[in-house]
C-alpha cells in the first residue's frame, strides 16, 4: 500500500472523514483496519502522522461498493477511527458520514445521473437498514454548491434530504431492548433506546447539570464522566451490546427543557467526549424517546401533535430538525432529516508501509 490509495476527503453533516471504495482495501478486516490506523495516525491524541482531526468527527471512515441487493444502490459500511487507541470499530452507524455516500457514489461512477436531483438508495452495513439520500446533479454532475446551513457547519452548500425507515433496533434487536420506555440504572431514571443509533437518554437534572454547560465544561468533569461511563457499562448487556468497555455505543445523550424554541436541549457523550452537536442517528433516537410517554425526555419535551411531527433537537451549536411520522397509534414510521456535504480532496493516502 506504499503506492498508495485511492480515497475521497468529505465533510459529511458535522463530521469528515476518508471514503473509500471496498475494492481498494483488503477484503481481511484485520488488515484493513491496520491501514486505516495509519491513514488516521492512530493511536495518537493529535494524529499527527495521519489525516485524523485529532477528534472523533473527524476520523472516521466510509466502505463504499456496489450492491446486489434488489432495490439498493450501494452498500456503505461505517467505521469510526478510535483517536488514542488501536482501535477501528463498525459497532456503530453514522448518518452524518451517510450524507456523503451519495455524492461519492455518483462521483465514483456506481450511481448514474438521474436528472436535476439523483435518488441514492444505501443500504446501511452496520445495522441492515436503507436509507435515500436526493443528491443535486444538475448539469449531469454532483453540484455541492446550495444556501442550504446546518448548524455546527459554517457556510452554506447543497442540500442532502435523507429518509431512514425500519431503524427500530438496528443494532440492538427492538426499539426498546429492555421492554421499558423508562428503567433505573445506578438509581438514574434513563430510557434505553436503538431508533437507528443506541443511546441512553438521561436526565441532565440527575447528574446535577443544567444542561447547557459547555462540552468543554462537560469534559473537565472527571466525577461526570466517571459517572456516565458506569451507567453506560451496566446498559449495554441490557440493550444486547455486550461488554460496551471497548465499544462507541451506546451514546450517552443528557437532556432538559428546549431553551431556543426547540423540542429539547441535548448534550451527548460519544461515549467519552462530548459532541460538539449530535449525530444525525443520534438525534433521531432522541426525537423517539421524546415521544414515548412516561420517558426522562418526553416530561421535558415540547413534541406538538399530529401524525407528522417537527422536533428540533437543541444541541450545544445550534440545533437539527427530525421529522418524524406517526403511525395510528402513536409509533414512530418513519424519520427524515436534512445534511450537507461537501467534497474536500480526491487522491491518494499514504501508509508507511
Amino acid at each position: 500500500m506504499s503506492d498508495g490509495i485511492r480515497c475521497m476527503w468529505m465533510r459529511g453533516g458535522t463530521s469528515k472523514g476518508g471514503y473509500f471504495l471496498a475494492a481498494d482495501l483488503p477484503d481481511d478486516a484485520v488488515a484493513r483496519d491496520a491501514i486505516l490506523l495509519e491513514v488516521m495516525g492512530s493511536p495518537d491524541p493529535r494524529q499527527i502522522d495521519g489525516m485524523g482531526g485529532g477528534d472523533p468527527l473527524t476520523s472516521k471512515v466510509a466502505v463504499v461498493r456496489p450492491s446486489a441487493r434488489a432495490g439498493v444502490d450501494v452498500d456503505y459500511l461505517f467505521l469510526q477511527v478510535f483517536v488514542d487507541r488501536p482501535i477501528v470499530t463498525d459497532a456503530q452507524n453514522c448518518g452524518n458520514i451517510l450524507a456523503g455516500v451519495g455524492p461519492f457514489a455518483i462521483e465514483r461512477g456506481l450511481v448514474p445521473v438521474a436528472g436535476d436531483e439523483t435518488p441514492v438508495t444505501i443500504f446501511m452495513e452496520n445495522t441492515g437498514q436503507v436509507a435515500v439520500a436526493r443528491v443535486a446533479t444538475p448539469d449531469g454532475a454532483v453540484s455541492y454548491v446550495g444556501d442550504t446551513r446546518i448548524d455546527g457547519v459554517p457556510g452554506a452548500a447543497a442540500a442532502v434530504p435523507i429518509a431512514f425507515e425500519d431503524t427500530a433496533g438496528s443494532s440492538c434487536g427492538a426499539l426498546l431492548p429492555s421492554g421499558n420506555a423508562v428503567d433505573l440504572v445506578g438509581g438514574v431514571e434513563v430510557t434505553m433506546i436503538d431508533n437507528g443509533m443506541p443511546c441512553v437518554v438521561l436526565r441532565a437534572a440527575d447528574m446535577g447539570l443544567a444542561g447547557d454547560e459547555t462540552p468543554e465544561e462537560l469534559e473537565a468533569d472527571d466525577d461526570l464522566r466517571a459517572r456516565l461511563e458506569k451507567i453506560r457499562l451496566a446498559c449495554g448487556p441490557r440493550m444486547n451490546l455486550g461488554d460496551v468497555a471497548e465499544k462507541s455505543v451506546p451514546k450517552m445523550t443528557m437532556v432538559s427543557a428546549p431553551r431556543a424554541g426547540g423540542a429539547i436541549a441535548t448534550r451527548t457523550f460519544i461515549p467519552h467526549r462530548c459532541h460538539k452537536t449530535i449525530g444525525v442517528l443520534g438525534a433521531v433516537s432522541v426525537a423517539t424517546a421524546c415521544l414515548l410517554a412516561g420517558s426522562p425526555a418526553n416530561a421535558l419535551a415540547r413534541t406538538g401533535a399530529g401524525r407528522m411531527r417537527r422536533l428540533s433537537i437543541e444541541h450545544p451549536t445550534g440545533e437539527m430538525t427530525v421529522e418524524v411520522t406517526l403511525d395510528e397509534d402513536g409509533a414512530v414510521l418513519s424519520a427524515a432529516i436534512l445534511r450537507t456535504a461537501r467534497k474536500l480532496m480526491d487522491g491518494m493516502v499514504f501508509t508507511r508501509g
